[in-house]
């Protein structure tokens, strides 16, 4: 069996469309089409439901999904182990981060990339449970993530740093004098807070709730970067990890207030998927984070 049909196969459920799927592989899409049909024909089962269009998998094309993804990400690791044996890692680092660990992925960046100078690097934003899921299906090579509330499974971690909390205000004479806020006075402002898919607000919701106190966001949204420009307006307040704190010294308009109640931190961390042998990339990401750890 050719690789390059798998990567075929893997390309068409991850675009959804054959002409797309063709792009993203550098060929035609009759290329793409005649791989298709000669992988099918390798296995002796029809894998892809299709009438002009791709409709989706037959119960045989998702039997061999998980086993597609197993193949081609065994043998991308083969190839960088092979090409490192005598020379620089090459190649590039899919990195996944909750928007909360986000701030710390240009230390990661730095770090990773100074130790293995021939590496590139690409960050996404994902939740905590995309982050489980890309490394699952070997789309991205390790994460950014908690590490306690909602474990994830099968990975191996290395602690980095612990989160807390901080409210975000837009500054002005309501706030003079003022360094530390009560979770019942930040439950009575108007708030933006980060919806409840993410994972962040989920643990926020939990410690809110251990003193007794429901927060009732005016508006939700799924990036911090929406929630500043809310604050920015005057007309909102938040609540922020402090790993961004130190994204704002400079911002005029700012007032950070920190929690009178004490709070549990959170400890966020690198993960990679558990397997025997650990890919290149994920060992040098791994090394780095003991390194920043």
């Amino acid at each position: 069996m050719q690789i390059r049909l798998v990567r075929y196969f893997l390309a068409l459920v991850k675009e959804q469309h054959f002409a797309r799927a063709a792009e993203y592989c550098g060929v035609s899409q009759p290329t793409l089409s005649a791989g298709l049909n000669a992988l099918e024909q390798q296995l002796g089962k029809r894998l892809i439901v299709r009438d002009r269009r791709f409709i989706g998998l037959t119960p045989e094309g998702e039997a061999l999904l998980p086993w597609a993804r197993q193949i081609v990400a065994a043998q991308e690791g083969m190839a960088a182990a092979v090409s490192a044996a005598n020379g620089p890692l090459q190649g590039e680092f899919r990195l996944g981060a909750i928007p909360a660990a986000l701030p710390f992925a240009g230390r990661m960046a730095q770090g990773l990339l100074d130790m293995r100078p021939a590496l590139t690097m690409s960050v996404r934003s994902l939740t905590s449970r995309e982050i489980v899921r890309g490394l699952a299906d070997f789309e991205i090579d390790g994460g950014l993530t908690y590490l306690d509330h909602e474990p994830p499974a099968n990975v191996l971690s290395v602690p980095l740093y612990e989160e807390s909390y901080r409210v975000l205000a837009r500054a002005g004479k309501a706030w003079a004098g003022r360094s530390t806020i009560s979770m019942k006075e930040v439950s009575a402002l108007p708030l933006c807070l980060l919806h409840q898919s993410m994972q962040n607000r989920r643990i926020l919701d939990a410690r809110m709730a251990e003193h007794d106190v429901v927060l009732h966001p005016r508006v939700t949204a799924d990036s911090y970067a929406t929630l500043l420009s809310m604050v920015q307006t005057g007309a909102y307040a938040s609540i922020i990890p402090d790993s961004y704190v130190a994204l704002l010294p400079d911002i005029g308009w700012a007032k950070i207030l920190a929690f009178e109640e004490v709070m549990p931190t959170s400890r966020i961390g690198l993960v990679v998927l558990d397997r025997v042998p650990l890919t290149p990339l994920a060992n040098a990401a791994m090394q780095v984070a003991r390194a920043l750890a």
